[in-house]
């Protein structure tokens, strides 16, 4: 495994965004392990997971694109720190570029979207936390494709669940390639992850022992892609 993914999944873990126990996720699905990029507080977490999307997008997707957008609400920080850490270490002036909740119907910044507007002819890459069953795509690509004649190039998150989509059949990162014509990639995987921490101590603690793995392995027989 490539040194900048174990550095990932260990900076998950020092933040206390991946955690292992019992979680109801937004799919309605019961997951001994979660996610939560909400979990990035300080200057110097955001700082490091602009860059760790950063290179991960640069490596995946080139320098051929013009906009970040990350969907409210997690996606928004994600967004910014991002574009900040691509024209730091590339220097390509990226813009972004998120929905709002709420249509906001007054002032100069008036509508749907923060950050910058969506033009023809604009590059997008979508950038979320992580992709469970695909479902917030469901509502963020129509509008990103309803707002400008744009090219979405691709989706970017964090760790790939590696699980079902809506359909049932494949991926969710699968799903959404074949749903709406754009690739989708993230800095890890779970397997990644499973391989990097499994009996394996971190800091003097075990993080995925027999009985959470055990958990995980009977996941995937329901969940698994």
């Amino acid at each position: 495994m490539e040194q900048y993914k174990q550095e990932f999944i260990e900076f998950m873990v020092d933040s206390q965004v991946m955690k292992f126990g019992e979680f109801t996720l937004k799919s309605g699905r019961k997951s001994p392990f979660f996610m939560n990029a909400g979990a990035y507080v300080t200057g110097s977490q955001l700082m490091r997971l602009g860059e760790y999307y950063a290179k991960a997008i640069h490596e995946n997707y080139g320098d051929d694109f013009d906009v970040l957008f990350g969907p409210a609400y997690k996606g928004i920080p994600i967004s910014v720190v991002t574009a900040v850490a691509y024209s730091k270490l590339y220097g390509k002036e990226i813009r972004y570029c998120s929905d709002r909740k709420e249509e906001k119907d007054h002032g100069a910044d008036k509508g749907s979207f923060l950050g910058s507007t969506l033009k023809d002819g604009d590059r997008v890459i979508m950038i979320e936390d992580v992709t469970t069953s695909g479902k917030s795509m469901e509502e963020t690509v129509p509008k990103v494709r309803g707002a400008a004649d744009v090219t979405i190039i691709g989706l970017m998150v964090s760790l790939n669940r590696m699980e079902i989509g809506l359909g049932g059949k494949m991926s969710a990162l699968d799903e959404i390639k074949e749903k709406y014509g754009f690739d989708a990639h993230a800095i890890v995987t779970m397997k990644e992850v499973i391989e990097h921490l499994y009996n394996r101590p971190y800091k003097g603690q075990i993080y995925i022992d027999d009985t959470i793995k055990a958990a995980i392995d009977e996941y995937y027989e329901t969940y698994g892609a």
